[in-house]
């Protein structure tokens, strides 16, 4: 506070002044009165400015330090640092947008419980070599990227499955280290895998199809598939799906030795849940409804939408179709079934996929049918096809609840379709004839499942069919028929 204090005025020198003659007492009075006004003004002058000074708060001391600081990097004129790039995460679901600075990136999301999925953008080229598949980023600096490895399958939490699926190297390359582009390709890229348990329908569709849809469908066609360990089965069968994903010719990267050279590029497949898409996870809040639509695009023999179900009357009976299997789980009592099934008012259709069957057909028998019937398994991946407001019956085995509401339940409901589960007893199932009616098998599915998945696999899956009796399972067989009559009267309303 020194600048408050001031210097005494000059006449106060007088006191120091010497004098030859002796001053006169009334004079040296008066002199002291006046220097003692003086003194009093200033006293009462600087204790009005103090006590019209009040001290910041303490938020204001560090809002006038950032001040200091923010004024002198102006000061300086130095460059601000580049903003950070989004997180990976964002790039792989949107890509970089006109604010980005980004030029040349990898990155990879190694977040979700199902997948590893990474994003390059910049000079990317394929190379192939002594056994090993590389993706590289090609700039000229790279000290601040590494090398990261990749098995392109959305089951990573499998690690015997994984292993077998080829792994990809993307790796940040000097140009001078880089082949020349054989095809450049004005289109990004998404990469992935067709191994692990491709050739089981479900994986088919759940650990492939709709993860390739869901990273995808942002690109709107605009986008080149390059496929990891490709078949010429997969491609023939699902030929018509890709096409309404991807407008171009698929990359076969195993085969196809030429250097494929992108500006971006997805590595690996988002998927959101067992025959599932989570439209507040996608950018365009696409659901699991839309990616049925393209289906029935790429499938529908005509290009016009199918007629509509003729009204159940007695001479156009509602349409039942019913799954069949040949090794396991299989209906013991069909005839008595179809027998039950037809007295109580549905025409029945037969249908046996096999990987020779053409999706397109069972595309049309299933968008065409009221209702499907179906012991648990992959070939109820196909209730894809059903239209919202038909029904679904899951015929479950014993030990089985778990993955028939998980893998199919859910996903049924979420589709529309009025879901009906039929648990087994223990008296429907043939395991009756193998294990005593108190063994853990019969009397505790619980404590077998519990042993992990390889063990369920070979008591109630491999090993088991049922027999339905007849008299409960027509409870649920007219359940159908009074939900099917409600929709068909609604639309004839209508």
């Amino acid at each position: 506070m020194a600048h408050h204090h001031h210097l005494p005025p000059k006449a106060t020198k007088l006191f120091s002044t010497p004098f030859r003659e002796k001053p006169d007492p009334k004079q040296k009075f008066s002199l002291f009165r006046i220097s003692l006004l003086i003194l009093l003004c200033f006293a009462s002058a600087s204790f009005l400015k103090l006590s019209s000074f009040s001290p910041p708060p303490i938020l204001s001391s560090a809002y006038s330090n950032s001040s200091r600081t923010h004024h002198s990097k102006h000061s300086n004129n130095s460059a601000s640092p580049p903003p950070p790039p989004p997180p990976c995460s964002t790039l792989i679901n949107l890509g970089p947008t006109t604010s980005n600075s980004i030029k040349n990136l990898l990155c990879c999301d190694r977040s979700h419980f199902r997948t590893d999925v990474c994003y390059m953008l910049g000079d990317i080229r394929t190379a192939a070599g002594n056994g090993r598949r590389s993706i590289l980023l090609v700039g000229p600096s790279q000290a601040n990227k590494t090398e990261e490895k990749i098995r392109p399958y959305t089951r990573k939490w499998e690690t015997e499955i994984m292993s077998t699926v080829d792994e990809l190297s993307l790796r940040p390359s000097p140009a001078s280290a880089a082949k020349r582009c054989d095809v450049r390709h004005v289109a990004p890229a998404v990469v992935f895998s067709t191994g692990g348990y491709t050739g089981n329908v479900y994986h088919e569709f759940n650990d492939g199809l709709i993860p390739l849809y869901i990273t995808a469908a942002r690109f709107a066609g605009e986008v080149v598939l390059a496929v990891v360990e490709y078949h010429e089965w997969w491609f023939m069968k699902y030929r018509r799906i890709l096409e309404k994903i991807s407008k171009y010719e698929i990359v076969d990267l195993r085969r196809d030795k030429r250097v494929h050279c992108f500006d971006e590029m997805i590595v690996g497949l988002k998927i959101h849940g067992d025959l599932a898409i989570d439209s507040n996870l996608m950018h365009n809040g696409k659901s699991i409804l839309d990616f049925q639509s393209l289906l029935t695009a790429a499938l529908s023999s005509s290009p016009q939408p199918l007629p509509p179900p003729l009204p159940a009357t007695a001479h156009h009976r509602l349409h039942l179709t019913i799954l069949i299997r040949h090794h396991s789980r299989r209906l013991l009592n069909l005839p008595s079934i179809l027998h039950l099934a037809h007295h109580s008012g549905f025409h029945t259709t037969l249908l046996s996929p096999k990987r020779s069957t053409p999706i397109s057909h069972l595309h049309h028998s299933l968008s065409s049918s009221d209702a499907l019937l179906a012991v648990h398994g992959a070939a109820l991946t196909h209730l894809l096809f059903m239209p919202p407001g038909s029904v679904l019956i899951q015929v479950i085995p014993i030990g089985l609840d778990w993955a028939a509401e998980t893998y199919y339940g859910e996903p049924a409901r979420r589709l529309g379709l009025h879901y009906l589960a039929y648990n087994v007893t223990a008296e429907e199932s043939s395991l009756s004839k193998v294990y005593g009616k108190n063994d853990p098998v019969l009397k505790n599915p619980k404590l077998v499942t519990s042993k992990g998945w390889a063990e369920t696999k070979r008591v109630y899956m491999d090993k088991q069919d049922v027999d339905l009796d007849l008299k409960r399972f027509g409870k649920v067989i007219q359940q159908a028929k009074a939900h099917l009559m409600r929709i068909k009267s609604k639309k004839n309303i209508n």
